[in-house]
């Protein structure tokens, strides 16, 4: 049984003619040898797969042959380039920068380049993934770098260029590779396959390219698989099922019902996508895709950006005349839209649905007309008689009239305070009215009268109402309680307004209070700030009045001192007592010139 050997390896260039997709760098370089025009430092930067090392080792390979042919080649006969195709050659040396980054390993390969080369004219040296060295590593290689024997060439490659020092890329030949377009790799595939005597579908080459993204190593690696999936016969079939991918005929049904506006077949189609084992938002990523093809075909100018084969690509133009070009923008905003916002969803398969509903909406206002077969569609309403509109007529302010006063009994005459704050209002109306008067008015002269506002006048008539109010004669209710029922509402009223303000519930509950004559309260408290405190004093005295029944309780609050001190609870008490304790702090505040908020 042979050894299998990948295609990637098998089939990799050996000369720059057989470089796929970097053209104008191979003819660079082939020029750089024949005008004798080589740098000291190469830098090769690209996506993966692209040829940076294939190039960088033709290169090396090239620059020490000895009897190279007229297109620039190495000759593959003499002693260098049979040591290189033997992996024997002294001249050349690859070293790998993400095992060997640290600065040790720099440091040996400086002392490496001091040994001039035996056989051939040049020592190269091939760093891959340079980017992982470490900085005391790029630090350590600058000035061999720079000022190189003559003898010595280096050729950086790396994935990340933005991750080199700048005092790097300073000193090399920058090269970049882009990556491999789809029908260059498609054009090789093919070539792979008449050399391994394999039948592949020009479609089944172009997904493969596709899949790829640029890389020919990893079409390469695709390619092995299917071919070990489908045997010596390669189909488009065996590919989509191999490599999990869509049909293209479900994109072209989902366009198809989208701008028939069928949206039962749209449903019924996504949920056969999905018992089919796909991924929604594989789904809409590949719609989104499909929808982009067809939007390219629109102009005779983008057609070169479209990546099909050419039976395929009938197929797509059929469809794109079919399509109107708002149409495909607003849909392919929806489907960025939903994409974005797949992760986020919790009903996944919804999502997508609703997606398709959207997008079925771009078309439903041309479809309107047609047979009517979605419940969401709005009905057809018939046209109703024309009804005869009522004449125009400017509009005529009324004169003043004294406000009539709401009350539940009919015959009770309004109060003086009511009628004096009418009239007031009604004067103020007769100065401040200004009237306006419309442009489209028939007669002309007449306009609508309008009042201004003033916040003065407004404050006091409310502070009137409010006089008014005050002065109605509170109703006396007396009823007796005694000692015990105080300290019983009191201690209730307590814990009702522990969590409302805890300091002042604790400090009335501190004491209990005393029954005085005329139902005068007293209690003590521990500081007069408690007393201040109006919205608690207040709540307790209602409070007692409504559970005693007695709207004549007045509260007489009483401050005391403990072991006959007084207790410093704001911060101007608690700074004074400081003082006392500590008269430096005084000087201090007075030569630090500090101000305190009381």
């Amino acid at each position: 049984m042979n050894n299998f050997i990948v295609s990637a390896r098998k089939y990799r260039p050996a000369t720059f003619h057989q470089v796929v997709g970097q053209e104008s760098i191979t003819s660079t370089l082939q020029n750089a040898i024949k005008n004798n025009h080589l740098a000291q430092a190469f830098l090769f930067t690209g996506p993966r797969g692209v040829g940076k090392t294939t190039c960088a080792r033709i290169l090396a390979k090239t620059i020490n042959c000895e009897n190279l042919t007229t297109d620039l080649e190495p000759c593959n006969e003499c002693e260098s380039c049979t040591s290189f195709n033997n992996n024997a050659s002294f001249n050349i040396h690859e070293l790998d920068a993400a095992s060997n980054n640290s600065v040790d390993d720099i440091r040996h390969l400086v002392e490496q380049v001091r040994i001039p080369p035996q056989v051939g004219r040049y020592k190269v040296y091939i760093i891959d993934e340079v980017h992982m060295l470490s900085q005391a590593a790029f630090n350590a290689f600058l000035k061999t770098l720079e000022e190189p024997p003559t003898y010595a060439k280096f050729i950086l490659a790396t994935t990340e260029k933005h991750k080199i020092i700048p005092t790097i890329l300073s000193r090399c030949q920058i090269f970049d590779f882009k990556r491999i377009t789809v029908e260059d790799i498609a054009n090789y595939l093919g070539y792979i396959a008449d050399q391994e005597g394999v039948e592949a579908e020009i479609e089944a080459r172009h997904i493969i390219a596709q899949k790829a993204d640029g890389a020919m190593r990893d079409a390469l690696s695709t390619f092995d698989q299917i071919v070990s999936y489908s045997g010596n016969r390669v189909s488009y079939q065996d590919v989509i099922e191999n490599l999990n991918i869509l049909d293209y005929e479900y994109y072209f049904k989902v366009t198809n019902y989208l701008t028939n506006n069928d949206i039962p077949s749209l449903l019924l189609i996504f949920n056969e996508i999905i018992e089919n084992g796909f991924d929604g938002q594989h789904f809409i990523v590949g719609l989104a895709e499909h929808l982009r093809s067809l939007l390219v075909l629109q102009s005779p100018a983008t057609i070169q950006l479209m990546h099909a084969s050419g039976s395929l690509k009938e197929k797509y133009v059929s469809q794109a005349n079919a399509c109107s070009t708002n149409f495909l923008l607003d849909a392919l905003q929806i489907c960025n839209k939903f994409d974005l916002s797949y992760k986020a969803s919790s009903n996944k398969k919804l999502h997508i649905e609703i997606a398709l509903l959207d997008l079925s909406r771009i078309t439903l206002v041309s479809t309107a007309s047609s047979h009517q077969t979605f419940e969401n569609r709005k009905p057809v309403v018939p046209a109703k008689a024309e009804e005869k509109k009522p004449e125009y007529k400017p509009f005529e302010p009324q004169v003043s009239k004294p406000k009539a006063v709401v009350s539940a009994e009919p015959e009770k005459v309004p109060s003086k305070s009511v009628v004096e704050e009418s009239k007031l209002e009604d004067a103020d109306a007769e100065v401040t009215k200004k009237p306006i008067k419309k442009s489209s008015s028939k007669e002309g002269g007449k306009g609508r009268m309008i009042k201004n506002i003033s916040i003065k006048q407004s404050l006091e008539a409310s502070r009137k109402k409010n006089d008014d109010v005050n002065e109605i004669p509170e109703s006396i209710i007396i009823t007796e309680f005694s000692q015990d029922r105080l300290i019983e509402v009191w201690d209730s009223f307590v814990t009702s307004y522990m969590d409302k303000s805890p300091s002042f519930a604790n400090a009335i509950a501190k004491y209990k209070p005393v029954l005085k004559e005329n139902f005068k309260i007293e209690y003590k408290v521990d500081s007069l700030i408690i007393t201040k405190d109006l919205l608690s004093v207040t709540s307790l005295l209602e409070f007692l009045k409504n559970n005693l029944n007695n709207n004549q309780i007045t509260l007489n609050p009483i401050v005391t001192a403990k072991d006959g001190q007084k207790i410093a609870y704001t911060d101007r008490e608690k700074f004074a007592e400081m003082t006392k304790k500590y008269p430096n702090i005084s000087k201090l505040k007075d030569q630090l010139n500090l101000e305190i908020e009381f």
